[in-house]
């Protein structure tokens, strides 16, 4: 086993041809990317690293001249092997850059799949390697430039042995008879990656079932409130919403309605510095709109409905109890039957033939073989009203 020793900054448009052209040689490479998204309110692309058994390249996409694109060539050729490491997040960034990735082997996703206990890098790089990865500065602002060298050290292990780990992993993927599986996956991650989504939209999470209808409508309309202010909040402060004022925050504020600071503060992430900055004028926001709410003027959020099929939960939990017994026969885990996607698009879907659910979306020429006919038996209990 051969591993990258040095790692080689480019800050150039220069550097980044040469970087570029020495990558081109190689059918397989290993991808990550930095965020400063724990620092700012809009994040941005800090470091695109890239790597192969011998060069090993960290693109500053904050250094004039230096964009993402650039290697939008490479990361979309599907004959070469990109091995990522959980690569949602990276891919959202990557597509808001223009940047599509193709040939797609997440050793995150495909060590899921195999059922291994521990998928982190780091667990992966110990267990199969012997190589300790220091993990401490995950949350590091990585727009500093400077780049700390320690912190330098840190983004560029994260691609320095992914390469050797993601063939050992594929490897156990065709021992485990899953690589068709584990491929349809990292596929579909692929082609559903889109840009970060817009910040304006969010809906508490509230329970429903719980609540009256006058205080759900209440909870939703304090819940849309709240997540505008706390947006002009984060973006004065430039810190991340999340930091200012946390979902699961936003959701217990919008739930308990609070009238005193006391009862605020004592509320499930709510912060003490948040309390004595922003606390009166919450209060006055929830006051207002309990008032409305009383005055029968309040004005809740829209929501969308839909015709509702009173079979599409009754499918999917048929469709989860039924993979589980193909799993344990297979001995493989549930997902590699059936994912969570897959599982939502038959239980909405409902009854059809073999040929259409072979043609479903990442359904697989191996799923169709094994498991159309049951699953054509199984939806037609449960036909759509």
């Amino acid at each position: 086993m051969t591993f990258p020793q040095v790692a080689t900054d480019v800050a150039t448009p220069d550097a980044a041809g040469q970087a570029i052209r020495l990558l081109e040689g190689s059918r397989e490479l290993a991808v990550d990317v930095e965020a400063d998204a724990m620092h700012a309110f809009r994040a941005s692309l800090c470091f695109v690293q890239v790597a192969t058994d011998q060069d090993l390249f960290l693109f500053d996409t904050l250094a004039d001249g230096v964009s993402a694109q650039a290697l939008a060539p490479l990361f979309a050729d599907p004959a070469r092997t990109k091995f990522f490491h959980a690569a949602g997040g990276d891919l959202q960034y990557l597509a808001e850059a223009g940047v599509r990735v193709r040939g797609l082997f997440d050793t995150h996703r495909a060590a899921t799949l195999l059922g291994w206990p521990k998928v982190g890098l780091a667990d992966l790089a110990r267990e199969r390697l012997q190589v300790e990865l220091a993990k401490e500065h995950q949350q590091s602002d990585f727009s500093v430039r400077p780049l700390p060298p320690e912190v330098r050290s840190y983004i560029a292990d994260d691609v320095r042995y992914l390469c050797e780990i993601g063939r050992q992993v594929r490897e156990e993927c065709r021992k485990a008879d899953i690589l068709e599986e584990v491929a349809l996956d990292c596929e579909r991650l692929c082609e559903e990656a889109e840009a970060r989504p817009d910040l304006s939209e969010f809906r508490p999470r509230l329970p429903r079932g719980s609540m009256s209808a006058t205080q759900y409508a209440l909870g939703m309309a304090i819940g849309a409130a709240l997540h505008e202010k706390r947006l002009q909040w984060a973006e004065a402060a430039n810190v991340p919403m999340g930091r200012m004022l946390s979902n699961a925050a936003v959701a217990a504020i919008a739930q308990r309605a609070p009238s005193a600071v006391k009862e605020l503060s004592r509320l499930e992430g709510v912060r003490g510095a948040f309390t004595r900055e922003h606390g009166e004028e919450v209060l006055e926001l929830v006051r207002q709109l309990v008032e409305q709410s009383r005055a029968g003027t309040l004005q809740a959020p829209e929501e969308k409905k839909g015709r509702r099929d009173p079979n599409k939960k009754k499918r999917e939990d048929a469709l989860k109890a039924w993979r589980s017994e193909k799993a344990a026969e297979r001995k493989v885990t549930p997902s590699v039957v059936l994912p969570n996607a897959l599982v939502e698009d038959l239980s909405r879907l409902g009854p059809m033939g073999a040929e259409q659910i072979a043609a479903l979306p990442f359904f697989g020429e191996k799923r169709a073989r094994l498991y159309a006919a049951d699953l054509v038996e199984l939806l037609a209990k449960f036909p759509t009203s």
